[in-house]
Protein backbone atom coordinates (compact mmCIF):
# COMPACT_ATOMS: atom_id res chain seq x y z
CA UNK A 1 0.00 0.00 0.00
CA UNK A 2 1.33 3.27 -0.74
CA UNK A 3 0.46 6.42 0.82
CA UNK A 4 -2.93 7.70 1.56
CA UNK A 5 -3.79 11.26 0.33
CA UNK A 6 -6.55 12.31 2.80
CA UNK A 7 -8.22 15.81 3.34
CA UNK A 8 -9.97 16.13 7.69
CA UNK A 9 -13.27 15.03 6.89
CA UNK A 10 -11.98 11.70 4.93
CA UNK A 11 -9.35 11.40 7.87
CA UNK A 12 -12.29 11.55 10.54
CA UNK A 13 -13.91 8.46 8.34
CA UNK A 14 -10.24 6.62 8.49
CA UNK A 15 -9.65 6.99 12.29
CA UNK A 16 -13.41 6.28 13.33
CA UNK A 17 -12.81 2.57 10.78
CA UNK A 18 -9.88 2.13 12.60
CA UNK A 19 -10.96 2.62 16.08
CA UNK A 20 -14.36 0.48 15.26
CA UNK A 21 -11.18 -2.37 14.45
CA UNK A 22 -9.61 -2.17 17.53
CA UNK A 23 -9.17 -4.87 20.08
CA UNK A 24 -7.89 -4.71 23.77
CA UNK A 25 -3.65 -4.98 23.06
CA UNK A 26 -3.75 -2.97 20.02
CA UNK A 27 -0.92 -0.13 19.57
CA UNK A 28 -1.33 2.90 16.85
CA UNK A 29 1.82 4.88 16.52
CA UNK A 30 1.58 7.86 15.21
CA UNK A 31 4.55 9.90 13.39
CA UNK A 32 4.36 13.21 12.15
CA UNK A 33 6.03 17.02 12.40
CA UNK A 34 4.05 19.27 14.26
CA UNK A 35 0.42 20.15 12.50
CA UNK A 36 0.65 16.90 10.55
CA UNK A 37 -2.84 15.55 12.05
CA UNK A 38 -1.48 13.26 14.70
CA UNK A 39 -3.81 14.55 17.42
CA UNK A 40 -6.83 14.88 14.95
CA UNK A 41 -6.41 11.11 13.90
CA UNK A 42 -6.00 10.64 17.53
CA UNK A 43 -9.31 12.03 18.36
CA UNK A 44 -11.15 10.23 15.44
CA UNK A 45 -9.70 6.64 16.29
CA UNK A 46 -10.68 7.20 19.91
CA UNK A 47 -14.18 8.10 18.52
CA UNK A 48 -14.00 5.01 16.67
CA UNK A 49 -12.95 2.92 19.94
CA UNK A 50 -16.59 4.50 21.48
CA UNK A 51 -15.35 7.40 23.75
CA UNK A 52 -18.34 9.93 23.74
CA UNK A 53 -18.33 12.57 21.62
CA UNK A 54 -18.98 14.93 24.77
CA UNK A 55 -14.85 13.96 26.17
CA UNK A 56 -12.62 15.87 25.22
CA UNK A 57 -9.38 14.12 23.55
CA UNK A 58 -6.93 15.89 23.54
CA UNK A 59 -2.93 15.74 22.84
CA UNK A 60 -1.96 14.97 26.41
CA UNK A 61 1.49 16.69 26.02
CA UNK A 62 2.12 17.75 29.63
CA UNK A 63 -0.02 14.63 30.98
CA UNK A 64 1.49 12.28 28.60
CA UNK A 65 -0.87 9.28 28.84
CA UNK A 66 -4.53 9.64 29.51
CA UNK A 67 -7.54 7.02 29.56
CA UNK A 68 -10.46 8.05 28.26
CA UNK A 69 -13.62 5.32 28.81
CA UNK A 70 -15.08 3.96 25.44
CA UNK A 71 -16.13 0.27 23.83
CA UNK A 72 -12.36 -0.90 25.26
CA UNK A 73 -10.13 1.99 26.85
CA UNK A 74 -8.74 3.87 24.88
CA UNK A 75 -4.67 4.85 26.65
CA UNK A 76 -3.83 7.90 24.35
CA UNK A 77 -0.34 9.33 25.18
CA UNK A 78 2.52 11.83 24.05
CA UNK A 79 5.76 11.11 23.86
CA UNK A 80 6.92 14.38 22.77
CA UNK A 81 8.63 16.06 26.12
CA UNK A 82 10.52 12.44 27.13
CA UNK A 83 13.61 11.81 27.16
CA UNK A 84 14.10 7.87 27.53
CA UNK A 85 12.90 4.56 27.67
CA UNK A 86 12.93 4.70 31.16
CA UNK A 87 10.56 7.22 32.02
CA UNK A 88 8.27 4.54 29.58
CA UNK A 89 8.73 2.31 32.01
CA UNK A 90 7.93 4.21 34.75
CA UNK A 91 4.52 5.05 33.61
CA UNK A 92 3.82 0.96 32.48
CA UNK A 93 3.20 2.35 28.91
CA UNK A 94 2.89 -0.32 27.36
CA UNK A 95 0.96 -2.47 30.25
CA UNK A 96 -1.47 -0.50 29.31
CA UNK A 97 -2.52 -1.55 26.06
CA UNK A 98 -2.96 -5.17 27.48
CA UNK A 99 -6.83 -3.89 28.66
CA UNK A 100 -7.14 -1.96 25.67
CA UNK A 101 -5.93 0.39 22.98
CA UNK A 102 -3.10 2.41 23.37
CA UNK A 103 -2.63 5.32 20.97
CA UNK A 104 1.32 7.18 21.05
CA UNK A 105 2.06 10.27 19.54
CA UNK A 106 5.24 11.25 18.43
CA UNK A 107 5.86 7.51 19.00
CA UNK A 108 9.03 7.71 17.06
CA UNK A 109 11.00 9.34 20.00
CA UNK A 110 11.58 5.83 21.42
CA UNK A 111 10.71 3.94 18.68
CA UNK A 112 12.17 0.58 20.27
CA UNK A 113 9.77 0.64 23.52
CA UNK A 114 7.08 -0.03 21.71
CA UNK A 115 5.69 -3.47 21.04
CA UNK A 116 6.89 -5.13 17.63
CA UNK A 117 3.01 -5.40 17.01
CA UNK A 118 2.37 -1.85 16.17
CA UNK A 119 0.61 -0.29 13.35
CA UNK A 120 2.67 2.94 12.89
CA UNK A 121 1.10 6.01 10.94
CA UNK A 122 3.28 8.32 9.39
CA UNK A 123 1.55 11.85 8.48
CA UNK A 124 2.93 14.34 6.36
CA UNK A 125 1.13 17.13 4.55
CA UNK A 126 0.76 17.22 1.19
CA UNK A 127 -0.92 19.25 -1.20
CA UNK A 128 -3.36 21.75 -0.68
CA UNK A 129 -4.79 20.59 3.01
CA UNK A 130 -3.96 17.00 2.59
CA UNK A 131 -2.26 14.68 4.65
CA UNK A 132 -0.32 11.76 2.75
CA UNK A 133 -0.54 8.37 5.43
CA UNK A 134 1.69 5.70 5.20
CA UNK A 135 1.11 2.83 7.30
CA UNK A 136 3.95 0.22 8.36
CA UNK A 137 2.88 -3.06 10.37
CA UNK A 138 4.77 -5.38 12.38
CA UNK A 139 2.68 -8.35 13.38
CA UNK A 140 -0.86 -9.93 12.69
CA UNK A 141 -2.96 -7.24 15.11
CA UNK A 142 -1.23 -4.08 13.21
CA UNK A 143 -1.78 -6.24 9.91
CA UNK A 144 -4.80 -6.73 10.39
CA UNK A 145 -5.48 -2.77 11.01
CA UNK A 146 -3.42 -2.01 8.18
CA UNK A 147 -6.02 -3.97 6.13
CA UNK A 148 -8.75 -2.21 7.71
CA UNK A 149 -6.91 1.11 6.53
CA UNK A 150 -6.26 -0.54 2.90
CA UNK A 151 -10.46 -1.64 2.54
CA UNK A 152 -11.10 2.15 3.32
CA UNK A 153 -9.03 3.59 0.78
CA UNK A 154 -10.12 0.80 -1.59
CA UNK A 155 -14.13 1.43 -0.71
CA UNK A 156 -13.49 5.54 -0.88
CA UNK A 157 -11.80 4.63 -4.15
CA UNK A 158 -14.83 2.68 -5.50
CA UNK A 159 -17.61 5.23 -4.29
CA UNK A 160 -15.62 7.76 -6.13
CA UNK A 161 -16.40 6.35 -9.56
Amino acid sequence: MGPLFVRRPSLRRLGRALGAAAQPGDVIALVGDLGAGKTHLAQAIARGAGVPPETRVTSPTFAVVVEHAGRLPVHHADLYRLGDAGELAEIGLVERAVDGLLLVEWADRLPGSLPADTLWVTLTPARSGERALDFAAGGPRSTALRGVAEAWSAARRTSRR
